[in-house]
């Protein structure tokens, strides 16, 4: 862990001082406006974040942390290292799938070797801990690249966190209308619009998948959308068999990680019945996905407030939800945070 620490500071302050020069070039300012509104978006994040904690504590309040409830759960699971076991892993197929859908959609700027691939999306969630985490991503995965291309490279980084974010809407607008017909009280007439909207969001995937040559054409003729063709150009070297086979991956990897939000939940001893499970599960992240968040650091605390919240109709103890998310939180992000870590060190010295 020290060694983690004096990683983490060490990279902040080569940013900082400007060893990487990269990040401070006029094509990663450009990512940062395109992925934040600076102080605007600053500030809404401290109140999502505000709000989440605000949220957590309440329900705290009334249902206090209590760990003999959890450990006494522990106790009567049927072997619980099996679960472990699973658990762990599903970790690095989770970030294999990730690692294939970078893979497939970096080829066309550069082709590089699935290891290659998974070693930048490690760097990059690695660096999301001391970065913005959308930023941390991509600067993870371009700097791994020999390509002169970076506009395009990170264009290809955006495009996968684009999949993954519709892959997530998609399941969670199915998982949101699951809800509403099995929890009354959320039926609401605000709940219905909610649907509406994820809905047409949805379909606005399928619009864009059938459009995006035209779109791409057409942004061009447009001074203040042109500025950004550098990035988004990329997706017209993409076949629809590259598109259908990097939603594949994404698609493949939601169903892992949800996966393994199952086994944590089975680990703590709580079973619901499958479509509920798999409702909630959808809910987690969807609201996981659309919530902004500082880095990797903060985003901790969406996973368990969306979890208390989610599934407070089923009466599951909140001892055992934060248990939960916070077990999966450990084996899905930290650990390879770690692992990643070390990429990241041959990276700045790559770089050097």
């Amino acid at each position: 862990m020290i060694f983690s620490v004096a990683t983490a500071e060490e990279l902040r302050d080569a940013v900082i001082q400007g060893r990487w020069g990269f990040l401070q070039s006029n094509e990663f300012q450009h990512v940062l406006q395109l992925l934040s509104s600076q102080k605007i978006v600053f500030w809404i994040k401290i109140a999502v974040f505000a709000g989440i904690l605000l949220y957590i504590g309440y329900v705290l309040r009334r249902q206090p942390f209590d760990l003999s409830v959890v450990r006494n759960q522990w106790h009567q699971v049927s072997r619980p290292g099996w679960w472990v076991a699973g658990l762990l892993l599903l970790t690095p197929i989770n970030w294999g799938l990730e690692a294939l859908k970078w893979q497939l959609l970096v080829r066309r700027v550069e082709p590089i070797s699935f290891r290659a691939a998974y070693q930048g999306v490690l760097a990059g969630l690695s660096l999301g801990f001391v970065l913005p985490a959308q930023l941390g991503d991509t600067a993870g995965r371009v700097l791994s690249l020999r390509t002169g291309e970076r506009g395009a490279a990170i264009g290809a980084s955006l495009v996968s966190g684009g999949m993954q974010f519709y892959v997530a809407l998609v399941f969670g607008t199915l998982a949101w209308g699951y809800h509403l017909q099995t929890v009354p009280e959320r039926n609401t007439p605000a709940g219905r619009w909610l649907l509406a909207l994820l809905s047409i969001l949805s379909l606005g995937g399928i619009f864009f998948g059938l459009t995006y040559r035209r779109l791409i054409r057409w942004s061009v003729q447009w001074p203040r959308l042109n500025r950004w063709s550098t990035y988004w150009s990329v997706i017209g070297r993409y076949s629809n068999g590259d598109i259908g086979l990097a939603l594949g991956a994404a698609t493949l990897r939601y169903l892992v990680f949800s996966l393994q939000f199952y086994v944590a939940m089975r680990l703590l001893g709580v079973i619901l019945p499958g479509a509920a499970a798999a409702a909630g599960i959808g809910l987690v992240f969807l609201a996981k996905t659309i919530t902004p968040a500082f880095n990797l650091l903060s985003d901790l605390g969406v996973r368990e407030a969306a979890s208390l919240w989610v599934f407070a109709p089923t009466g599951t103890p909140a001892s055992l939800l934060l248990t939960i998310t916070l077990t999966l939180w450990l084996a899905n992000v930290l650990l390879p945070v770690v692992v990643g870590l070390l990429y990241v060190w041959r990276l700045k010295l790559a770089t050097s």
